[in-house]
C-alpha cells in the first residue's frame, strides 16, 4: 500500500519535481501518506478552479480540511494530527500543488 501511495502522490507532481517529491513521500507512514492522499483526492473531487496560493493560504486550507472531518482521532492523538497537517503543508508547497487548497477554501466562505 505504501509504494502505491507513494506513486500515486508523486505522480500529481508536475514532472521536474516528481524526484523530489517521492524522495520525501518516502520517508512518511502509511498512515501519513493516507491523510495526503485523503487530501489531495478531496481537492481534485472538489476542483472549483486552480491558481497559486500562498503558504498561508494553504495553511488555512489545511486547517478547514481538518475541521471538516470526522474525529478519527482519539484526544491523545491531536499533536499527531498536527504533525500531519505540517506534513501535508510541506508536501504542497515542496512539489507546487499549493492550488490545490482552494477548494477547500471556497468551500469555506461559500
Amino acid at each position: 500500500m505504501r509504494t502505491t501511495l507513494v506513486t500515486a502522490l508523486s505522480d500529481c507532481v508536475a514532472y521536474r519535481k516528481r524526484r523530489s517529491a517521492r524522495r520525501f513521500l518516502q520517508g512518511l507512514s502509511t498512515d501519513e501518506l493516507q491523510y495526503i492522499a485523503e487530501f489531495v483526492g478531496c481537492c481534485i473531487l472538489e476542483r472549483p478552479g486552480r491558481k497559486a496560493c500562498s503558504r498561508r493560504e494553504v495553511a488555512e486550507g489545511i486547517t478547514h480540511f481538518e475541521s471538516s472531518r470526522p474525529a478519527c482521532a482519539p484526544p491523545d492523538r491531536i499533536d499527531d494530527q498536527e504533525h500531519k497537517m505540517i506534513l501535508l503543508l510541506e508536501y504542497l508547497c515542496r512539489s507546487g500543488l499549493a492550488q490545490y487548497s482552494l477548494a477547500l477554501r471556497a468551500r469555506q466562505s461559500g
